[in-house]
């Protein structure tokens, strides 16, 4: 099941865009990224609109009083802020959606570039197993891998004549571009104790993490990092929501 709803369709998504762009896998990779971006936009707003129904709440005075009157009751806290959640019409859940929408979506890339990118008979083999039969895998295959200085199948280094270790380009650029992406999401100040904790996760941990993956991973995962990253940005610029003061801002 996870090869025919998710691998399989992400594997010839790629490919047919692959066909159009020139038979540049690194190309089809961005053209990728960003039709997913395009598609997750309603989700995208939904998560803005809901991160800026939790910080106004923060500001609610009947939420203020419900903190002050059961703060030793977590029970009855938790109850009271769920039925004030209904009552306001707001969705806790409303800014991880995209998130965890996206979590097969990255999954489901990793096996698709490798197997899309298999070069020795056996895997090649295989990734013929996963192709739609309206291709003509004969001219598809092997993919051509390059893109720019790197090799989509492998993590990325940049070699630069004169310094004896490559340099991780890519990585650098998706936990940079992840850190400001995480800065341009988070709400203006005033978000709560558990906001604040939320905040700090998203623009520390998260820019590590990636990083991490994107230094370990095949370089075309990190390619769609990279542009989804951008993507995410320029999506809400374009809302004239991002808080470029915030964002240039290394408070966390």
């Amino acid at each position: 099941m996870w090869n025919t709803f998710f691998v399989d369709p992400m594997i010839n998504a790629l490919l047919w865009i692959y066909t159009v762009a020139w038979h540049n896998f690194g190309l089809a990779i961005i053209i990728f990224t960003v039709l997913v971006r395009l598609l997750l936009y309603p989700l995208t707003k939904q998560q803005l609109e809901g991160a800026e129904a939790m910080q106004k709440l923060q500001q609610n005075p009947e939420w203020k009083k419900i903190q002050a009157k059961y703060k030793n009751d977590r029970e009855k806290l938790a109850q009271e802020q769920m039925r004030l959640y209904r009552e306001l019409g707001i969705n806790p859940f409303a800014s991880c959606l995209p998130t965890l929408i996206q979590l097969p979506i990255i999954f489901a890339l990793y096996y698709a570039v490798i197997k899309a990118l298999a070069h020795a008979p056996i895997e090649l083999i295989n990734l013929s197993r996963h192709i739609y039969p309206f291709f003509n895998t004969a001219a598809l295959i092997p993919l051509n891998s390059r893109f720019l200085w790197m090799d989509l199948g492998r993590p990325e280094f940049l070699h630069i004549p004169g310094i004896p270790f490559g340099i991780p380009t890519l990585a650098i650029l998706v936990g940079i571009t992840s850190y400001f992406q995480a800065k341009v999401m988070t709400p203006p100040s005033g978000q709560g104790q558990q906001g604040a904790m939320m905040s700090q996760m998203s623009t520390i941990y998260m820019p590590l993490l990636l990083f991490y993956f994107t230094l370990t991973f095949a370089s075309g995962l990190g390619l769609y990092f990279l542009t989804s990253n951008i993507a995410t940005i320029v999506q809400y610029a374009m809302m004239g929501k991002a808080d470029w003061k915030s964002m240039f801002s290394l408070k966390s």
